[in-house]
């Protein structure tokens, strides 16, 4: 029999032990569901559950700072009462129901994801709408529920029958004092954290990125997440003298074909020149949601899930060694239209101070295009709208679709075809209007929960991620040839290409692998289909489609043309936190605590990699702070400004 000594603060001890209990046994679930990835060593087990066994407890010390001011305050002639009894006796019960529903969401969080709640949870808080709605379309909800409220009742059963808790706590005589003392030690701990304690001190002490996401505690890392939402690079990373940067920059983006047009090294505008005719093409640029190049029978898969795009490989100048800079939908778009490697923390697309940038939107704009970020959901999410609207597109999302337009709807919005089918109209409207037209559309439907017209697939049978796989294959086979038809076509350049893969997590900090996505541009009229097997990145895409125009332009980006026969080969990868230069077999990261690590390529499949770590290459490292550091304080010092053409 526990808790025998009267004392307010016992509900609070209860409940600390409760979290730890259950953190416990949901790390244990989720380490043997990632068991073959995971190094099991002795020492490795004792460091995951002895670390996370830490910040499960300052995670805990957090959670109950609330409750602890209340009890500290309320005199104990109020706190005594049977309704006051009750009433603490049924948040006591609401706490407990909310760990285990807290286990409960780390797990579908991680089977999505193979990491505790981050970034990215963060922005499901905010946006409530769609991912409460995805999740009810996902998971059966009610059955959920019941299961959890079964597990705290059960909980909560024994603590009744086992213990003396809900007798002692409601028989406390302490004076203000002495409740004081106590409770001040227990607000000291979370105090004492917030101020010294960093979580990715402790949990970087394995390589194996699932040992270090298991170490963490889930809600200590979204606390965290909401604390580091932006992460400045002079205060967290290696980095040189600016000038110096700057100067070095200058050398890395010389070209034969684009010169710096100031000596200013503050003044990163480029002249991008090419001799013969400019042409005005149309552009259409699909950006296609989480396709990884692992999906496709062109880089090694055996199921047939992509026949349309696999056509496409053959019939499009093919860039088959493209790597996304991030793993969010909002980092292929920033990388796509601003031509600019990843800056840690959040996408620019989602930070308040992204407005008039050196766009792509606005040197198309320039030249007299109508351009348009198409969109089947609500643009309000992940703020494209105010991006998009401010950086030189006008928006066409859920809104402005009829309903005899929509076939299909779910919680992101209505399926690739009907998104396809209102990108012709859109598209027929510009040309009605003589206009060229760049239209930037964004898919959904390979997202959970994975709903469309399933009659339309080419193998109904799939599930989840390989059936929107193949239903986003078909759709946009059907939109090619329904394009086909248009009197614009054969003066229009289709652009596919990712904005990340289906997956993020990996045994390494960046896997190489998740970030190889597929690109396409398809016009048969206008180019000669070829496969580039040029190393390269998301940023150097539109440089390379202007190119093929013969585009005269000023410009503030990073990317450059990949046809180009000087073209520089390397690739810009990142997460939140992590900033990566893969270049010449060789991958080098900059961390936020200043650390840089170089690692060799030693295989590099469909599905995975393997990295050998060897000394410091210099020149890399160089490089990569070049970039990284030049990038954040370019924009940090509002230097990636759209300036009109003069």
């Amino acid at each position: 029999m526990f808790f025998t000594k009267s004392n307010r603060f016992n509900l609070i001890y209860l409940f600390m032990a409760t979290f730890i209990v259950v953190s416990f046994v949901s790390r244990t679930i989720l380490l043997t569901y990632s068991y073959s990835h995971v190094s099991l060593g002795l020492l490795d087990l004792v460091k995951i559950y002895g670390i996370g066994l830490f910040y499960d407890f300052v995670a805990v010390s957090y959670y109950v700072i609330p409750f602890v001011i209340y009890l500290i305050l309320v005199p104990n002639k109020i706190f005594n009462a049977p309704w006051h009894r009750k009433m603490t006796i049924a948040i006591f019960f609401g706490f407990i129901f909310a760990i285990v529903f807290n286990g409960f969401s780390e797990w579908f969080f991680w089977e999505e994801f193979g990491k505790r709640f981050n970034f990215i949870a963060v922005d499901y808080l905010i946006y409530t709408t769609e991912v409460i709605n995805n999740i009810l379309e996902s998971y059966p909800v009610p059955l959920l529920l019941l299961i959890v409220l079964l597990l705290t009742l059960a909980i909560f059963t024994f603590y009744v029958k086992k213990t003396m808790v809900l007798h002692t706590t409601f028989s406390d005589e302490k004076g203000f004092v002495s409740r004081l003392k106590e409770g001040a030690l227990l607000l000291f701990i979370p105090l004492l954290s917030f101020f010294l304690l960093d979580q990715q001190s402790l949990t970087s002490v394995s390589n194996n990125k699932f040992n270090a996401e298991l170490s963490k505690n889930g809600l200590y890392s979204l606390f965290s997440a909401f604390r580091n939402n932006s992460l400045d690079y002079d205060d967290f990373y290696k980095s040189h003298d600016i000038k110096e940067v700057l100067t070095t920059l200058r050398k890395l983006q010389t070209t034969q074909e684009i010169n710096f047009v100031s000596d200013d090294i503050n003044d990163i505008t480029r002249h991008y020149s090419h001799t013969g005719e400019e042409k005005h093409y149309n552009v259409m640029l699909v950006m296609i949601e989480s396709m990884s190049a692992a999906y496709m029978n062109t880089y090694g898969n055996t199921q047939n899930l992509t026949p349309e795009m696999d056509k496409l490989t053959q019939q499009s100048l093919f860039f088959d060694k493209l790597y996304a800079t991030g793993t969010r939908t909002v980092r292929g778009m920033e990388a796509v239209t601003l031509s600019i490697p990843p800056t840690p923390g959040r996408s620019i697309v989602k930070r308040p101070n992204n407005h008039n940038l050196s766009s792509v939107g606005f040197t198309f704009e320039e030249k007299g295009y109508e351009n348009k970020f198409i969109y089947g959901g609500h643009g309000y999410f992940d703020n494209m709208n105010e991006f998009f609207s401010h950086n030189g597109f006008n928006i066409v999302d859920h809104n402005n679709f009829d309903a005899h337009e929509i076939t299909f709807d779910n919680v992101w919005g209505v399926c690739d075809e009907d998104l396809f089918n209102k990108t012709l109209k859109e598209a027929d409207k510009s040309y009605e209007a003589n206009k060229p037209f760049f239209n930037f559309i964004m898919t959904t439907s390979n997202h959970r929960p994975y709903t469309f017209p399933k009659e339309h697939m080419t193998q109904p049978e799939l599930e989840g991620r390989d059936s929107g796989v193949n239903y986003t294959d078909y759709a946009i086979g059907k939109f090619l040839d329904d394009a086909k038809k248009k009197p614009w076509f054969d003066n229009t350049l289709f652009i596919f290409v990712a904005d990340h893969n289906g997956g993020s997590s990996g045994e390494v900090a960046l896997p190489l692998f998740r970030y190889i996505i597929p690109a396409f541009i398809y016009a048969p009229k206008l180019l000669k289909p070829q496969t580039i097997s040029k190393l390269s990145s998301q940023i150097d895409l539109m440089p390379t489609v202007m190119s093929l125009m013969n585009w005269n332009y000023k410009g503030k980006f990073y990317g450059n043309d990949i046809l180009a026969n000087d073209f520089n080969e390397r690739a810009f990868i990142g997460n939140y936190q992590k900033l990566g230069l893969y270049r010449k077999n060789h991958l080098t990261i900059l961390s936020p605590d200043e650390s840089v690590v170089s690692l060799e390529v030693v295989k590099l499949e469909r599905t995975d990699v393997v990295y050998k770590e060897v000394p410091k290459n210099s020149a890399d490292i160089d490089r990569a702070i070049t970039y990284y550091q030049s990038a954040s304080y370019l924009y940090k010092n509002n230097l990636t400004r759209h300036t009109k053409a003069q």
